[in-house]
């Protein structure tokens, strides 16, 4: 048997709720913080687009007592397997991660996912949203825009999934990305 799949086919990612965050980039840390004291989770995965963010964030995370731990290209493979076994495990509840992470890895209580950077295409956006609300459950997806770059390819994921991504409300009903609530 052969499957066609249309590169351009519009994805719905069933039981995922997608937001952005309009903001500057030197007000993501303080944002990052506030949403994860205020959003309740299982597991989140956040992406960042280079190894040096990816390393000061999960030091910065790990300073304000969050569970966080980093993956990212330039630890040896045993360093990768061992951390991304302790998260799988539940030992630690926060990953920070570069796009290595976005695409095969699949964590069953992950139900938050964020783009603290922008991804820099639709495909990559695709792969690491699709981290949260794996196996039928639900998800969050919030994505961090701070400037016309990153308008731009929000607006392209918009238009190619066929998706409307809105601005992050004040509150979220828990129950719209939490299984049971």
């Amino acid at each position: 048997m052969e499957v066609y799949v249309d590169d351009e086919a519009k994805l719905t990612l069933h039981g995922l709720q997608q937001y952005y965050v309009k903001l500057k980039d030197n007000e993501k840390n303080r944002k990052l913080f506030e949403l994860l004291d205020l959003l309740e989770f299982n597991q989140v995965v956040i992406f960042v687009r280079t190894v040096p963010r990816c390393m000061a964030l999960a030091q910065l995370l790990v300073e304000q007592n969050f569970p966080a731990i980093a993956i990212h290209r330039a630890m040896t493979q045993e360093d990768r397997l061992s951390r991304y076994q302790q998260f799988k495990d539940f030992q630690k509840r926060i990953l920070v991660a570069t796009n290595l992470f976005g695409r095969g890895m699949d964590i069953e209580r992950v139900n938050i996912v964020f783009n603290y950077d922008m991804p820099e295409d639709t495909d990559t956006y695709l792969h690491r949203v699709a981290r949260a609300g794996r196996f039928g459950t639900k998800g969050l997806a919030i994505t961090f825009a701070s400037d016309e770059t990153d308008a731009k390819t929000l607006n392209e994921v918009q238009e190619r999934f066929d998706v409307n991504i809105s601005e992050l409300p004040e509150e979220i009903d828990i129950s719209s990305y939490i299984e049971g609530r």
